[in-house]
Parts: C-alpha cells; structure tokens; sequence
C-alpha cells in the first residue's frame, strides 16, 4: 500500500495537469485569454491551489498551451518531411497545418499580443518554414508540385483559412478540411481530382 501511493499521487497529477491544458486550450480558444484563472480550475474540476501548483500564473498556463501547440506544428512538419514521398508529405502538412490553424480560432495572436515575449515564436515560426520549403522543393522535384509555387503562397493559405466563420469549432474543423483539399487540387501538377470533404453551409452574414 505504502509502495504504491507515491505514484497513484503522480499519476493523480499528472491527470490533472493534462486536464487542465486541454480545458484551456478550449475555452481560450472559444473564449479567448480574460478567461479568469478560478473559471479555468471548475472547468477542468479541479481546485484553485491545484491549478496554481501546476501554473503560478496565468502566462505560465498560457505559454504552456501555446508551446504544446507549437510542438504539434513542429511534428507535423517534421512527420511530412519524413515521408519518402514528398507530395504525399506536403499534401499532409497543408491539410493538417490548416486544420490546426482552424482549431486555434485566434489563439495564437492573442498570445503574442498579450505575451510577446513570453517565447520565441518568430524563431520558431522561420524553423518551420525552413523545412516547409525544404519539402516543396522536393515536391517540385518529383513533379508534383507546381513550379510556380513559392512560400508566401502557403502564407496567404493560412490567412485566408484563419478568416473562415462558421457556427461551430467542428463546423470551422470541417470548412478547413475542405479549403485545404480544394487548394492542394490547385497545386499539384497532375489532373487529379479526388472526391472533396463535405461542403459546410457557412453564414453569409461575415462576407461584406
């Protein structure tokens, strides 16, 4: 009994340190960051001291959730450079980093924003570029991939996938998925037209 306790306790908080960041990674992403500390804590059913022994403070919470995020871009990238078959790679790194990208709902700016200099995003940002074009290079090179086709591109992907509104984070999921299949149809070298995701119906009420 004795033996076993120490680490029940351990896994006890670790259980809790991961329900805390994914209660947080939701409702900043839904609600963005005045969500106050305490909200947090009954969200994810825990006590304030709980949090608080966890994450002192709110940018510590916060910067916690942005770079676990980062950490799932950076894998993304990494898994589609990987791949033996470039365009196959590059296709899953753009449907994936935009599905992300939906996800986030604002997110990521307001972090900046709020704390710039809480970690290094812009370098962090230029690393993964770096191997985003290291990949498109090589989808060229295979053939697949447009010539034409130059890193802004990607940019201008990502703002126009972060202006989608829709009535749900799923809905917001699903419009992505289908941005992402449409431009990578656009891209590629070959006829190749393989089913779309499903269409979402999106409020004409954001288009001015």
């Amino acid at each position: 009994m004795t033996n076993r306790l120490p680490h029940s306790l351990r896994a006890d908080a670790r259980d809790n340190r991961e329900r805390i960041l994914a209660v947080t990674r939701t409702v900043f992403a839904a609600e963005g960051l005045d969500v106050a500390m305490r909200e947090i804590a009954r969200r994810a059913e825990v006590g304030p001291a709980t949090l608080y022994r966890h994450f002192p403070t709110k940018e510590a919470l916060v910067t916690e959730v942005f770079t676990e995020q980062m950490a799932t871009c950076t894998a993304i990238v990494d898994e589609g450079l990987a791949d033996p078959a470039p365009w196959r790679g590059f296709c899953q790194v753009i449907a994936k980093v935009c599905e992300l990208h939906a996800q986030d709902r604002g997110f990521t700016a307001a972090f900046v924003s709020a704390f710039p200099r809480a970690i290094d995003f812009a370098a962090a940002r230029e690393r993964a570029l770096r191997k985003v074009a290291e990949l498109a290079r090589r989808a060229k090179e295979a053939g697949k991939l447009r010539p034409d086709f130059v890193l802004d591109d990607l940019i201008m992907v990502l703002m126009a996938n972060g202006g989608i509104r829709t009535t749900s984070p799923a809905a917001a999921v699903a419009a992505s998925r289908r941005f992402a299949a449409l431009l990578v149809q656009s891209l590629q070298t070959e006829p190749v037209r393989p089913p779309l995701p499903p269409a979402v119906r999106l409020p004409l009420t954001v288009v001015t």
